[in-house]
């Protein structure tokens, strides 16, 4: 699978005059499916990570969606962000003792592959407006949450906080902080995450 970096760029504010923000989850992108049956669906894909849900419309015909139950994978070429995009549906524990598959995208895959899932959020600058005693600016941004994933498919939420990076990260964790060191790099932007997991593989 090919090893990705996405940089996502999200800036919108809300009743006040501004540009239109928009997101890939927002938007419909050529792609394909795979249900859980192994039939391949082609067409028009729009995804949600907070449903897990997927819709999917073949030709002029009408919208059939998706539940992440019923999928094994899906793939699109983004048409915001100019770039394929992979994501599976994994089972993953919400609950003890309980999975169910929800929706996650593949950022590199290898000994150690990491994922991600998406929101989109809601801010507030308190002083957008303080020099019109108005109301503060909303704004929408795009918020990830990061997977790590071994070999035996054990997966672990990562917090973003260096230490718990290096937890995660062990085998060569000394060489890791030198590399974090050395190029700079930031253990909570998804550009730079992705690449000291690709340097860890590499080790």
């Amino acid at each position: 699978m090919v090893k990705k970096i996405f940089v996502f760029i999200a800036l919108i504010a809300l009743g006040l005059p501004c540009m239109a923000q928009e997101f890939s989850s927002r938007l419909f992108h050529k792609g394909w499916l795979v249900t859980e049956d192994q039939d391949t669906i082609r067409g028009d894909v729009k995804y949600d990570m907070e449903t897990n849900a997927v819709q999917v419309v073949i030709g002029n015909q009408k919208i059939n969606t998706y539940s992440s139950k019923k999928i094994l994978y899906f793939e699109i070429y983004d048409n915001l962000l100019k770039t394929y995009r992979q994501f599976y549906a994994i089972p993953y524990q919400i609950e003890s003792n309980y999975k169910v598959p929800i929706l996650f995208e593949v950022l590199y895959e290898g000994k150690t592959s990491l994922l991600v899932r998406e929101k989109i959020v809601m801010t507030t600058d308190p002083y957008s407006q303080a020099y019109f005693n108005g109301p503060s600016a909303t704004s929408e941004k795009l918020a990830f949450t990061y997977y790590f994933v071994d070999t035996q498919g054990n997966m672990t939420l990562y917090n973003g906080k260096k230490n718990h990076l290096f937890e995660i990260l062990n085998e060569n964790s000394n060489q890791v902080k030198e590399y974090i060191k050395e190029n700079k790099l930031k253990t909570d932007e998804m550009r730079d995450i992705v690449r000291i997991t690709a340097f860890y593989n590499s080790l």
